[in-house]
């Protein structure tokens, strides 16, 4: 066998290690999702019974409702700022947009603790400024806001530095105003972009913990609610929860996939044409 052919070998390996690694915990978690016993360890029989009582519970169904609301206006409103940002970044000078992303790059990096409590800590400020101010889902969707705009800023720009300018410009030469030439053109360009800077913005509402706890008020979202059950036992209606999230959220990425590829083969005929 020739080095490059171990070389090759060893990779596959190590990909498919890496892969069993990440994947492992998911799959254990389906597989109990369906067990018929609350045993953590032994398979005791094929069951539907979780998934049916977990439509019947009543606390983790409305948390999971709450978690959808603020998951749902945070990454439309945090995608719809993110790319109306990273627009306006693109046409700064290079030292004034380098500086920005420096800037937007701090909320990624800082730990989520220290933004969660300095959230709280403007919230506890504004509550006693205005008597009509309380936390709850209002605060949570400002916290999610703020969280996911770095990343919506992420997915756009690079779309934006690899767009051909000229067709823009080709636009307004051809009769499009300024904002009809953006949605006719900008938008499509930037589209792939814009999705996945909303499907991490998404991910990540539905995912969060540790800036939902301490923004949150009274109100209680899904990691919330899991946090407070594993005090106690966690029901195997998580496991069912758990399973249903990730079907759901895999099968958006499949689609987006699906879509980018069949977009990428559609431009290449068009190319060669």
């Amino acid at each position: 066998m020739t080095h490059a052919k171990k070389m090759g070998a060893t990779s596959r390996l190590y990909t498919v290690i890496v892969f069993i690694f990440l994947y492992l915990p998911i799959a254990v978690l389906i597989f109990f999702s369906f067990n018929a016993s609350k045993s953590r360890s032994l398979f005791t029989g094929f069951s539907l019974k979780w998934y049916v009582q977990l439509f019947n519970n009543r606390v983790v169904l409305s948390a999971l409702v709450v978690t959808l609301i603020i998951a749902a206006v945070s990454s439309v409103l945090a995608t719809i700022l993110g790319t109306a940002a990273a627009v306006g970044m693109s046409d700064m000078k290079r030292w004034g947009r380098t500086t920005i992303m420096n800037v937007t790059y701090v909320p990624v990096v800082n730990p989520e603790i220290v933004t969660g409590v300095s959230m709280m800590m403007l919230f506890v400020v504004l509550r006693g400024a205005l008597t009509s101010f309380s936390m709850g889902l209002g605060t949570l969707i400002i916290a999610h806001i703020t969280f996911n705009v770095p990343y919506v800023i992420f997915s756009v720009s690079p779309k934006l530095r690899q767009m051909d300018k000229s067709l823009y410009e080709a636009a307004l030469d051809l009769g499009c105003n300024r904002i009809q030439a953006f949605y006719k053109i900008v938008i499509p360009e930037i589209m792939p972009g814009i999705m996945t800077g909303f499907l991490m913005a998404l991910t990540y509402s539905i995912d969060d913990f540790v800036i939902s706890y301490y923004t949150s008020g009274n109100v209680q979202t899904l990691p919330i609610v899991i946090f407070g059950m594993t005090r106690r036992n966690v029901s195997p209606e998580i496991n069912a929860l758990s399973t249903l999230l990730f079907v759901t959220v895999l099968s958006i990425l499949l689609l987006m996939n699906i879509r980018d590829i069949r977009g990428d083969k559609k431009l290449g005929l068009e190319k060669r044409l």
